[in-house]
């Protein structure tokens, strides 16, 4: 059966709606900070939240940027079944990274990526934390170990037989690479922090 495209188009506003919450700012203005995208690296993620020395607001981002991808996708499966629940997926992550009340500047999309697979294939976010932190503890680089478990998340979901999951992430991990450059550049100059470095 051909898919639904206007129902597709309709998960996929939805979960952009969900993924465009942008959670770093709104909690960093609540908690009087200002504009957290006027410190570090102008980003609105959980890093850069952290940047604040607020490490709860921190934790909160993460926390909020990864629930979005997760509700978005089971509220998308609960009422239009599996199409619906990816296009609210990929949504929910261009909302993060593309977010429209932003002009389009989001985050990196790391803790949304985890909250839709999750949302998707809980199994998935086993593969990879366990890649993210084996690569923590081996380099010390939390982009880098990042990168490799987002890479290696699509392998993992072709090797459990989701093959359609696996398409749909290969093309986020493709996006989250794509937004890391910076740090890709810095991991390759050999100038990019690691976890734990002070200054």
């Amino acid at each position: 059966m051909a898919p639904d495209w206007t129902q597709i188009a309709l998960w996929l506003a939805v979960g952009y709606l969900f993924g465009a919450i942008p959670f770093g700012l709104i909690l960093t203005r609540f908690a009087g900070l200002g504009d957290v995208r006027a410190i570090g690296s102008g980003n609105i993620g959980a890093t850069n939240v952290l940047r604040t020395g607020r490490k709860g607001l921190a934790a909160a981002t993460l926390l909020g940027d990864a629930l979005k991808g997760t509700v978005a996708v089971l509220i998308a499966s609960r009422f239009g079944g599996q199409e619906a629940a990816l296009a609210a997926g990929l949504g929910a992550f261009l909302g993060h990274l593309f977010p429209v009340w932003l002009g389009f500047k989001g985050g990196k999309g790391v803790a949304t990526f985890i909250g839709v697979l999750l949302g998707l294939f809980p199994l998935g976010v086993l593969v990879f934390a366990v890649v993210w932190l084996g690569l923590a503890f081996l380099l010390r680089y939390s982009s880098a170990s990042a990168l490799a478990a987002s890479a290696a998340t699509p392998a993992a979901l072709w090797a459990f037989g989701q093959g359609r999951l696996a398409v749909l992430f290969c093309v986020l991990a493709l996006l989250l690479w794509w937004k890391h450059a910076p740090n890709i550049r810095r991991l390759a100059a050999g100038t990019e922090g690691r976890i734990g470095q002070k200054g």
